[in-house]
């Protein structure tokens, strides 16, 4: 059994992985008159360390050398420079069907080899936020550039390195995470009464709710009289200068859990004041930490 080898690298608390996979798990190269498809599959379970925020993830494809025997033998007077790339996340329904859906895509020049990256990021979001305990599916597209058989056909010139340990070339295809420690970019908890100290101070702190106070809601609400709602307030440390230079905009102290609070109040309906009972969701802050919008939390 050949072990699954691990990247790690650190600039300043952050941290780069990249997962490579097992061969007996090689994704399958189809082909069709029209596009050439490539199906990968990565094994993500425990590969995302705990209490840690994944803020980029980029699938990167070896593109191989061009092989002349590959071009068509006709050329057309419309050169074809490029091949459409597209990268699609599939989900494995539980009626047996899949879902893709559309994560990347950008043009590949055909005549150059090297890497090539895609944002997947997105699909690493959805796939955290599901709690999914299979593998990640991850489907290559390759197309021509824009309509007509000549652009097809120079497509299908494109090959990339697979899964598949028969392909001897250099450069499997990699999963790379970059991820942050949420224990310095994070959030201590609750807040101390004394000044909060350290790498960050986002932290949960005390804020009561009167009621009877807010006079638009003294009249219509019986039970409870106030509660405790607690807030989030403090700053956050910010990512080191790589992330930022990707577009990454400011980490913010937010609510990250809350929890709902029943209220007893007063509700007309025609003639009559009728007592309810019901629970109003996110009411009360259960907890803070330090977010940037759209990531997602391990």
């Amino acid at each position: 059994m050949i072990i699954v080898d691990q990247l790690w690298g650190l600039c300043n608390g952050w941290k780069r992985q990249a997962a490579f996979f097992l061969p007996n798990m090689a994704g399958e190269v189809l082909s069709s008159d029209t596009t050439t498809r490539q199906n990968l599959i990565f094994d993500m379970e425990g590969r995302i360390p705990q209490n840690s925020e994944v803020t980029m993830a980029e699938l990167k494809l070896f593109k191989k050398p061009l092989e002349r025997a590959n071009l068509p033998a006709r050329q057309s007077p419309r050169p074809v420079s490029n091949a459409r790339v597209s990268v699609y996340w599939v989900q494995r329904q539980h009626d047996g069907t899949n879902r893709t859906s559309l994560i990347d895509s950008r043009l590949v020049p055909i005549r150059e080899s090297g890497w090539k990256n895609f944002d997947v990021t997105q699909a690493v979001h959805s796939w955290l936020r599901n709690k999914r305990r299979e593998p990640m599916f991850l489907e290559v597209w390759i197309e021509g550039e824009r309509v007509g058989s000549h652009a097809s056909e120079m497509a299908k010139a494109v090959r990339f390195t697979s899964q598949d340990p028969r392909d001897k070339a250099l450069g499997k295809p990699e999963l790379v995470l970059y991820t942050l420690d949420l224990e310095d970019y994070g959030g201590p908890g609750d807040c101390r009464e004394e000044a909060v100290t350290g790498k960050s101070t986002c932290c949960r702190q005390k804020h009561y709710v009167n009621f009877r106070e807010l006079s638009w809601m003294q009249h219509w609400i019986i039970e409870p009289a106030g509660y405790q709602a607690y807030r989030c307030w403090g700053g956050c440390l910010q990512p080191p200068s790589p992330l930022r230079h990707l577009g990454y905009g400011q980490r913010t102290c937010a609510v990250t859990e809350s929890s709902p609070l029943p209220i007893m109040y007063l509700v007309k309906r025609g003639n009559r004041t009728e007592i309810e009972v019901a629970e109003f969701p996110n009411m009360i802050v259960e907890k803070c930490s330090c977010i940037t919008e759209g990531m997602a939390l391990v």
